[in-house]
C-alpha cells in the first residue's frame, strides 16, 4: 500500500534514498502516467522506492486566485491514480505563501534530506520555487552536485501537440469528451454521492441519481453516454447524464443527473463514479414536458445503441 505524507517540508523524515517525480498532476493525464510509470519501472530496477511529490492546494489559490483553473480531480483521485501507477510514496506538500517563496535551492535542498533522490523524472516545462524561476536546467544542475540523474520527459497528446490540464479543460469545455479521454487517458470522471433531487426525472418515467459532484470541472452542457461504477450493484453499467440547468423548467439550478436504463433499486447515499464517453447533444430549452418525455426517450435509444456498437 501506498503511503502517504501530508506534510511541510521541514517536518518530512529523512527516508530516502527514492527515485522522485515531481508536479501538480492535474487529472494525473497520459503524460503525467508515463511519468510516474518511468519513475517506478527505474526504481524497481534500482531495487529503490518510487516518490511522487506533488501540492494541495493548487499553487494559483496561493499566487494568483483570479487565474486558478478548475480542477480535473480531487486530491483522492490523484492519490488512487498514482497507487496504480506503482508509487510508494505519495508526498503532498501543503502549498502555502510562506512555501511560495522559497528559492529553488532551498527547496531542492529540503527535498534533499528527506527523499535522497537517486533519479528525477519531469514534465520538460516544469518549473518550481519562487515565481516559478527554477526549471529543468536548476534540476541538472543540482542533481550534479548530488549524484542524481535528472531525466525530462516532453509531454505530448495523440495529435503531436502539448500535451497538458488545460488542453483537457478546454475539451470539456466544448464538450468533447472523447477528445478529452484521449489527452487523459482516460474517460473523464465525476465522483460523489446520490443525494436527493426534485424527482422531476421520475415522474417522466426517467429515474435519476442525482450526484453531489466533487470536481470543479465539468463538461459543456448538454446530454452524455456515461458509464456508470456502481460498488454495490453489479459493477459498472450504461448511464445517460444531463449536465446542465435543466432550462424547461422554472428555478434553473446546476444539476449533473444520470438515469440507468433498466436499472431498479435505491441509489441514495451511494457513491457512484461517473465516466463521460460520448456526446449526444447540448442542452435543450423545450416547449413542453411532454416534448422533453420524447426527446428523453430518444436520448435513451441513442445512448443505448452507441453502447452496443462501442462497448459491446
Amino acid at each position: 500500500m501506498m503511503e502517504v505524507w501530508r506534510r511541510t517540508l521541514e517536518a518530512a523524515p529523512a527516508s530516502g534514498p527514492f527515485v522522485v517525480t515531481l508536479g501538480n498532476f492535474d487529472g494525473v493525464h497520459a503524460g503525467h502516467r508515463e511519468l510516474l510509470r518511468l519513475a517506478a519501472a527505474r526504481a524497481k530496477a534500482l531495487g529503490l522506492k518510487a516518490a511522487v511529490v506533488t501540492f494541495d492546494p493548487h499553487p494559483t489559490v496561493i499566487v494568483a486566485p483570479q487565474r486558478k483553473p478548475k480542477l480535473l480531480m480531487t486530491l483522492e483521485q490523484r492519490l488512487a491514480a498514482f497507487e496504480a501507477e506503482g508509487m510508494d510514496l505519495a508526498w503532498v506538500i501543503p502549498f502555502s505563501r510562506a512555501f511560495s517563496e522559497l528559492s529553488p535551492g532551498a527547496f531542492l535542498d529540503a527535498l534533499g534530506r528527506a527523499l535522497v533522490p537517486m533519479e528525477l523524472y519531469v514534465g520538460r516545462a516544469f518549473a518550481f520555487g519562487r515565481d516559478r524561476s527554477g526549471t529543468v536546467a536548476t534540476l541538472e544542475a543540482w542533481g550534479a552536485t548530488h549524484n542524481c540523474q535528472v531525466h525530462t520527459l516532453a509531454l505530448l497528446a495523440p495529435d503531436g501537440g502539448r500535451l497538458s490540464s488545460t488542453r483537457i479543460r478546454e475539451a470539456l469545455d466544448r464538450g468533447e469528451v472523447e477528445a478529452a479521454a484521449d489527452l487523459l487517458g482516460h474517460p473523464y470522471t465525476l465522483t460523489g454521492v446520490v443525494v436527493e433531487g426534485d424527482r422531476r426525472g421520475r415522474h417522466l418515467g426517467f429515474p435519476t441519481a442525482n450526484l453531489a459532484w466533487e470536481q470543479e470541472q465539468l463538461p459543456a452542457f448538454g446530454v452524455y453516454v456515461t458509464e456508470v461504477h456502481l460498488p454495490h450493484h453489479g459493477g459498472s453499467r450504461l448511464g445517460l447524464t444531463n449536465v446542465g440547468e435543466k432550462p424547461t423548467f422554472e428555478g434553473r439550478r446546476l444539476t449533473v443527473e444520470t438515469h440507468l436504463p433498466g436499472f431498479e433499486g435505491d441509489l441514495y447515499g451511494t457513491r457512484l463514479e461517473v465516466r463521460f464517453l460520448h456526446r449526444i447533444r447540448g442542452e435543450v430549452r423545450f416547449a413542453s414536458v411532454d416534448e422533453l418525455r420524447d426527446q428523453i426517450a430518444q436520448d435513451v435509444a441513442a445512448g443505448r445503441a452507441w453502447w452496443k456498437a462501442h462497448r459491446g
